[in-house]
């Protein structure tokens, strides 16, 4: 038994053995709907290509999301754990690493890098799509696998001496015991909607700006086109009326040709509203206000301040409040006394908020000096607790 399971097993009073976790699961990263619905199995990959590379509403959201917490100001008990938070990983702030990948793909990984005495130096988040939970006999996580095409690295829970070797965070999934689920998931039909829409609008735009059809031979006497005169029509159409360049030229009909329109027009298919529908849908999934990304015809918020603050009480600070956490439990061998959080005190958003609160517990007179400083988060010094 390690030193960490002797340790916790001193504190809960006992030695019993934990109920066996599910062994035969399927990643859902390799399936995440079922295949005989029709669906297409998602693919994170192309997922991440296609959703966020390729899509302006998701990476916003994302980068929204990401960066404002990498960038949000920390309390921090302890400097030396401070500055392995805001270190960089492979040249990105951690914090906004990991909350990307835990928006995108669900998981979180952080390896522990240690100096030759065993005390971590640096905290390097995994890509999660190369990370692979290791079950144990009984289903729980003994190890992970860290594949790079024909390269697997295996990293254990704890090193030889009982010390963690890696944290993993991951987002709550009621129906997988290892792997979290994804928001990039959920909003992958929204984000294929949307990309569509802009496909369709390009085409169209690339196709004299009008929906395709059919030119169709009418004679009268049922007689039909040889294969020299369909040929030369066909050339003919596609050299002087396809493309951007001949948007809004005439079309010039003889010899009993009409034109029959073959499709829908924009507005028979409301494509634009659908299209800010997908958008909209997409920023819920990622838990951004619509009206923080531009997205027209949606003011549930009365404005830019109250939709900044729901996007922190909401959004950030949940998000914040897991990595950090997820960080302070993963290094307490090393630093067991730290606290690490988010300083509301210094979030621009919050400040009504918290010069509400300070009134109002500034103005309880039946409260005492030290009660005050404990309401207010503040040690009886009037640090930061």
């Amino acid at each position: 038994m390690s030193f960490l399971t002797t340790l916790a097993s001193a504190f809960k009073g006992g030695g019993e053995s934990r109920v066996p976790l599910a062994r035969g699961f399927v990643s859902p990263w390799a399936l995440a709907f079922d295949q005989s619905g029709g669906s297409r199995p998602f693919d994170y990959g192309e997922a991440i290509r296609s959703g966020f590379l390729a899509n302006p509403i998701a990476q916003r959201a994302v980068r929204i999301v990401a960066e404002s917490i990498g960038r949000a100001p920390l309390s921090v008990s302890d400097e030396r754990l401070g500055a392995l938070v805001k270190a960089t990983s492979a040249g990105q702030p951690l914090l906004e690493t990991l909350a990307a990948h835990l928006l995108l793909h669900g998981n979180g990984y952080v390896q522990l890098v240690k100096d030759g005495s065993g005390t971590p130096v640096e905290l390097f988040a995994l890509r999660p799509e190369r990370v692979n939970v290791v079950a144990g006999p009984d289903g729980w996580p003994c190890a992970y696998e860290y594949r790079l095409a024909t390269q697997v690295l295996t990293i254990g829970l704890e090193d030889e001496n009982g010390w963690p070797e890696l944290i993993h965070i991951k987002a709550m999934h009621p129906a997988d015991d290892h792997y979290g689920a994804g928001t990039l998931a959920a909003a992958n039909q929204a984000i294929a909607i949307h990309n569509a829409a802009s496909n369709w609008n390009r085409s169209l735009l690339e196709n004299a700006a009008r929906p395709s059809g059919a030119l169709v031979y009418d004679a009268g006497d049922g007689s039909g086109l040889t294969a020299d005169q369909f040929e030369r029509l066909k050339s003919e159409l596609a050299a002087a009326f396809a493309g951007q360049g001949n948007a809004g030229r005439p079309m010039l009909l003889d010899g009993g040709l009409k034109w029959q329109s073959m499709a829908l027009s924009p507005a028979d298919m409301d494509f634009a509203e659908l299209k800010s529908a997908a958008a909209r849908d997409i920023a819920l999934a990622f838990g951004v206000p619509p009206m923080l990304l531009g997205l027209p015809g949606d003011n549930t918020y009365a404005n830019y301040r109250e939709a900044n603050r729901a996007l922190w009480r909401l959004t950030l600070l949940p998000l914040a409040d897991k990595l950090l956490s997820a960080l302070c439990e993963g290094l307490a061998p090393w630093f067991p006394d730290a606290r690490l959080s988010v300083d509301l005190d210094q979030v621009t958003a919050l400040s009504e908020d918290r010069e509400r609160l300070w009134k109002q517990v500034s103005e309880a007179e039946f409260l005492s000096e030290s009660e005050k400083r404990a309401m207010l988060g503040l040690d009886a010094k009037g640090a930061r607790a």
